[in-house]
């Protein structure tokens, strides 16, 4: 196999591609847990201010995936402010024929980058506890997750896995409001990574 550029940057929920993409993602979600078991978000929540939404694009514009990071309150509670706040992975996808590429990991890379640089204190996620998950509880692994308990508005859930990641401090002070697209990442990926 070639090589692949896997681009990352600030992008939006609606585009058609994306679209599709999430389409897929939903139906996939409800054909693999029970409908109150899943969490995924729709292109229309996806819009909301306190979510930066990502896509993974290669040197041609072709999408290869997507992600995005929400804002939620201190002490995984959202709407605490009595806390740095913390941020939540939603939506990560990657398009069936960029699998195994390196591009879940470019997309977190940007996502993680993004939480550090607005001083988030930690960044969790939920993802399902079936075989179908595997790969994605792996690749968070890799990356410095452990599992916790529920965060936020989760409930405990047979079906859920709950995962989170500490952040370091953030380098400069300033706070961007959520949402902000200031800034994007790049990471170029060898195929089969």
């Amino acid at each position: 196999m070639q090589d692949m550029s896997v681009n990352v940057s600030p992008d939006s929920p609606a585009r058609d591609d994306v679209l599709r993409l999430l389409d897929e993602h939903l139906t996939d979600m409800f054909a693999t847990s029970p409908a109150e078991s899943v969490h995924a978000l729709d292109h229309t929540a996806l819009l909301a201010p306190t979510i930066t939404f990502w896509t993974a694009r290669d040197d041609d514009g072709a999408l290869l995936g997507c992600g995005a990071l929400s804002e939620i309150g201190g002490h995984g509670q959202i709407g605490g402010d009595d806390a740095k706040p913390e941020g939540e992975i939603k939506s990560m996808r990657t398009a069936g024929h960029a699998r195994g590429r390196g591009v879940a990991s470019a997309l977190l890379d940007a996502v993680l980058a993004e939480a550090t640089r607005r001083g988030y204190a930690r960044v969790s996620l939920e993802t399902g506890s079936q075989d179908y998950f595997a790969a994605a509880r792996r690749l968070y692994a890799r990356h410095g997750f452990v599992e916790c308990g529920p965060f936020g508005s989760y409930t405990l859930d047979p079906h859920s896995v709950f995962m989170t990641l500490e952040l370091p401090a953030a380098p400069s002070a300033g706070l961007p409001v959520a949402g902000s697209t200031a800034g994007s990442a790049s990471a170029g990926a060898p195929a089969g990574s």
